[in-house]
């Protein structure tokens, strides 16, 4: 072990001094291969546990001498806690250990940064598990997301964790996406605000938070993990990227490259993207991080780099300045290349000061700074269960029902299928027991996860039969359900996906669908059910949409819940029973028939419904879509005049009144149509989103301040623009129920407006 000199001293460590002064003043004194060991991150214990993912092996050295390499320092520590299964205060002396000895082995004591995953909550053991993203896109609730994630980094900070790999920005464009239950919704604004709203939240506590994944993965080719993106330059513009310029003016201090390639340059090559758009133009001035393997992969997989000497200077020289998850290209290779003089230095010094940066700006460079160890923590404490299920609760969608809900008191109710009885049916892929756990099957969820059937059964007088699993099955498993159903008074079934991670499941990453028919022999099971005669309630857990224009007819009802988390039983029963109010509205899109169709609502004229076309895209439930048991009532739209300067704000009115004896909640939507325009737009697009709740018998007026930026796009000549003339602002409950349709000139000389446009409305109550 080095001995480490005396730096308190040192201008660097003075926390009063000018950032930037410390940085340089540290990085002039550092070689050349201390400066590497700050650019790229170690896992830990990567073999422990099972391969998560494809090539993770191949690009893993688990012969690393740890002692040898912490004497040069390291920049980040990877997954301390979502590696394996263990006790949080266990590991967080473990990790507060493995701190101390980076402090002392180095030159200049310089600690790492740990990060973590904390898509559905903190991906450690006993950690609460929140709903799924797309569950956060369901609540349409950006002040209840920003409370969830607040409460998400204050448990990483209290564990000695700097940075959480979230939120996913990707806006969802072809729903056969495995990963779709990791985006938010199919729309830029929704993804945008919520997305922000966790960003603010997350940062609020300390944490880094970390955007994933600039730019275009979602737009891959047939829905396909890692496919070519064929997105052009307007669909990246006024789609993709909006998301990313919310949420870094709610001050995400890290960016994570996409993996794919967009028009043959993939993402982690690009300085197009990772410097000009991301640095020069939006500003930003915080961390690239590698998503995993993906600088290797630029050799191994796109077959862009000669090496891997050539693929760290490639990633470099675009904008990565960390290569994540562990020491692979920006090691020994990229030393090489340096010292060979095809990679200068002044693109290290470039990562490096970004690098340290961050690190001052958490304390980690300051003379006093020394790892924080709990004695003892709770990581899935009462309060955060209770916001599991807040969350859960608004999250819930109720898309159909005849009157069959909420469920009578004391009913006989056969419940059915595959995800009725295990917890599991409840999390998302990126939760720990379906990330981590289940390489570990010896080992408890860590957590309590109630299952349907549990939370229905203390309600109601139930019996249940499997039916058939997620996939596979026989003929006996649904002549049992069946016959379940045919001695109750009404069947629940509840079917949808299994998240797991490459084929682990039906949904997740690496889990794409071929088609949006539901997996195996569920749709089997669902007629058969529907056959006998008896009212049939289908719940639906899953991290897509699915095709159900055939059964629809003759359903009692639908309620969707997107992994509404270990509450999420509790809020579906509450819904099923009437005790819950359901608030919940589609961030995606249900395809009608045609099991095929990837298509979002975001659609041109020609992308809908017409008649050159035999096939139709409509969608079953449109997005925005969600109904309640006392829905408000719409007594007035208006607008404060129809004339509205095109650099200036339109005024929309909206009045609501709660006609029930118990509280209810609207979404207020605004939708822009544009029907003249210089490029085909969308033919309606969201601009303005607002929940509302209502007491019994309240009135309230609602006011929309929308700047004519919002109506702004990506003309001819790739400049964003806002043009004079008739626009409509269509003002319902989703993208297709619109109650009112205001008619809007914008008047004055075509605006072209940048990255400091305004991109979100004002509300006031």
């Amino acid at each position: 072990m080095t001995t480490q000199p005396t730096t308190a001293g040192e201008p660097w460590r003075d926390p009063a001094a000018d950032p930037g002064e410390r940085v340089r003043a540290l990085m002039a004194r550092m070689t050349l291969r201390e400066k590497l060991a700050q650019l790229y991150g170690v896992w830990v214990g990567i073999d422990s546990g099972g391969e998560m993912a494809p090539h993770q092996h191949e690009f893993v050295d688990a012969a690393v001498d740890f002692d040898e390499l912490v004497r040069h320092g390291i920049g980040q520590l990877t997954r301390a806690f979502g590696t394996r299964p263990v006790d949080p205060v266990i590991g967080a002396h473990s990790l507060a250990r493995t701190q101390r000895q980076i402090v002392a082995s180095g030159r200049f004591g310089i600690p790492a940064v740990v990060h973590e995953e904390c898509l559905t909550g903190l991906a450690a053991w006993q950690a609460t598990i929140y709903p799924a993203p797309l569950s956060w896109g369901a609540t349409f609730d950006p002040d209840l997301v920003h409370r969830m994630a607040a409460r998400i980094g204050r448990t990483m900070r209290d564990l000695g964790v700097h940075q959480g790999l979230a939120p996913v920005l990707d806006v969802a464009r072809d729903l056969r996406w495995g990963r779709v239950e990791e985006t938010i919704g199919e729309d830029p604004y929704l993804v945008g605000t919520i997305g922000s709203a966790y960003v603010a939240g997350l940062e609020s506590a300390g944490v880094v938070a970390t955007l994933k994944h600039f730019v275009g993965y979602s737009a891959s080719r047939a829905g396909r993990n890692l496919a070519p993106v064929s997105a052009g330059p307007r669909e990246i513009a006024d789609v993709l990227l909006p998301p990313f310029e919310q949420a870094l003016r709610a001050g995400a201090r890290s960016v994570m490259n996409t993996y794919t390639d967009v028009d043959g340059v993939p993402g982690a090559a690009d300085p197009d993207l990772l410097t000009e758009l991301l640095r020069d133009t939006y500003g930003f001035t915080g961390t690239v991080v590698s998503d995993y393997f993906s600088v290797a992969f630029l050799h191994r997989l796109h077959g862009v780099a000669a090496d891997r000497a050539d693929a760290a200077r490639q990633a470099l020289t675009a904008g990565i300045d960390v290569e994540l998850p562990t020491m692979d290209c920006y090691g020994e290779p990229l030393l090489a290349a340096v010292e060979e003089g095809a990679v200068e230095v002044a693109a290290v010094d470039r990562a490096l000061e970004r690098v340290l940066r961050q690190k001052c700006e958490l304390g980690l460079l300051d003379a006093d700074w020394a790892p924080e160890v709990p004695e003892e923590i709770d990581l899935d404490d009462a309060e955060s269960r209770a916001l599991a299920r807040e969350v859960a609760e608004r999250s819930i969608v109720l898309l159909h029902n005849d009157g069959a809900l909420p469920l009578s008191p004391g009913t006989r109710v056969a419940v059915v299928g595959p995800r009725a009885d295990t917890p599991g049916a409840m999390l998302g892929c990126y939760s720990f027991p379906l990330h981590v756990g289940v390489h570990h099957p010896d080992v408890p969820f860590g957590v309590s996860v109630p299952t349907l059937l549990e939370a229905l059964g203390s309600t109601y007088d139930t019996a249940y039969a499997l039916g058939c699993p997620v996939t596979g099955g026989d003929d006996d498993g649904i002549a049992q359900a069946v016959a379940a159903c045919e001695e109750a008074s009404v069947c629940v079934a509840v079917l949808g996906d299994r998240a797991g991670l490459f084929g682990g499941g039906t949904s997740g990453e690496g889990c794409d669908a071929a088609d949006l028919r539901l997996p195996g022999r569920q749709e089997e099971l669902l007629d058969a059910l529907l056959d006998t005669g008896k009212p049939v309630v289908l719940v639906l857990l899953s991290g897509r949409p699915y095709e159900l224009s055939r059964q629809l007819p003759r359903l009692a009802a639908v309620v969707a819940g997107f992994y509404p988390g270990e509450e999420g039983a509790a809020a579906l029963a509450g819904v099923l029973s009437g005790r819950i109010n359901p608030a919940g509205r589609l961030p995606v899109s249900f395809p009608a028939a045609g099991a095929s169709q990837p298509s979002t609502y975001l659609a041109a004229p020609l992308g809908r419904r017409s008649e050159v076309s035999t096939v139709d895209p409509s969608p079953l439930f449109p997005f925005g879509h969600g109904l309640s048991y006392a829905p408000a009532t719409w007594l007035d739209v208006s607008a404060t005049g129809s004339l509205w300067p095109t650099d200036g704000v339109c005024r929309v009115r909206v009045t609501l009144r709660n006609d029930h004896d118990r509280e209810t909640s609207e979404v207020v939507q605004v939708y822009l149509h544009d029907p003249v325009a210089e490029v085909a737009r969308p033919e309606r697009q969201l601009i303005a989103a607002r929940r509302v709740s209502l007491p019994p018998g309240e009135t309230c007026v609602l006011e929309i301040g929308l700047h004519a930026d919002l109506t702004s796009y990506t003309g001819r000549a790739r400049h964003r623009q806002v043009d004079p003339g008739d626009v409509e602002l269509r003002v319902g409950t989703s993208s297709e129920q619109i109650v009112a349709t205001l008619h809007c000139t914008l008047t004055g000389s075509r605006r072209v407006v940048g990255a400091d446009r305004v991109l979100t409305p004002e509300f006031s109550l």
